[in-house]
């Protein structure tokens, strides 16, 4: 039985550890080729090694989607090496620092914003020439339930999803006749390394952010992933500017 993205060729950003290597080995399952972009090289390459292991097709670059010529960079990586882009899951980010808003720091708030949210628009801008080329494609970019609501001592990083989520409506818009859909993933309480690192700093959050998912527990990188690929497949060919909450129920409150 051919997977739901067989023969397609798929483009991850943050692709070294979590949500973005979940999701990596799920596309790889699923028949794609996968690229896997990551700032962090020994997270990457660890990736593509076992994509290889289970049977896949994979290669690393090298990106920090902050800098435009580090995105076109990978970008034609991945066309130079399978000839065309099919999907593209920009998924890199950083959580930032907890501080109230008046006390955030202006270097924060800069890094935050640059790779979060700079760094999806850089990603869309030289992910979608190739697409139009080939007049097919299907984008995904990460945001949070903290792009659907507020949270409180993340003002940068809440600026930041609110922001992918509305340039994914926007490019949605201005592609969806063209054959590219552009949709979001909104992800709640996910047990990844940057969520480790928020509990390490801050004991009890994991018991406070547990009970405040309807479902009772925090989600697995796998899960998201398994949203990402299905908003990639042809069975969600009529799904487009969609923020998806892959949530446990959270924003539902």
């Amino acid at each position: 039985m051919a997977g739901r993205v067989n023969g397609k060729v798929a483009l991850v950003t943050g692709g070294g550890s979590g949500i973005g290597r979940a999701t990596a080995l799920t596309f790889a399952r699923e028949g794609a080729k996968v690229v896997v972009a990551d700032v962090v090289i020994a997270g990457g390459e660890e990736t593509v090694q076992l994509i290889k292991a289970a049977g896949g097709e994979a290669v690393f670059v090298k990106t920090d989607v902050a800098h435009a010529a580090a995105v076109e960079a990978m970008v034609k990586k991945a066309v130079d090496t399978y000839g065309r882009l099919d999907c593209a899951f920009n998924n890199a980010g950083i959580e930032g620092v907890i501080q109230p808003t008046a006390e955030y720091g202006e270097e924060h708030w800069d890094r935050v914003l640059a790779i979060n949210l700079k760094g999806v628009w850089l990603c869309m801008k030289y992910e979608i020439p190739p697409m139009l080329k080939q007049g097919s494609g299907a984008i995904v970019n990460t945001a949070s339930v903290a792009g659907l609501v507020g949270l409180p001592g993340f003002s940068a990083y809440v600026a930041a999803k609110h922001g992918v989520n509305g340039l994914t409506k926007t490019a949605a818009l201005e592609y969806a006749k063209a054959g590219i859909r552009v949709n979001a993933v909104c992800p709640g309480a996910i047990r990844t390394p940057m969520f480790e690192r928020g509990v390490r700093d801050n004991p009890g959050l994991e018991e406070q952010v547990r009970a405040m998912e309807p479902i009772g527990r925090m989600a697995t990188p796998e899960e998201v992933g398994e949203a990402v690929v299905w908003l990639c497949s042809e069975a969600a060919s009529f799904v487009t500017g969609l923020p998806m909450a892959v949530d446990g129920g959270w924003v539902a409150q």
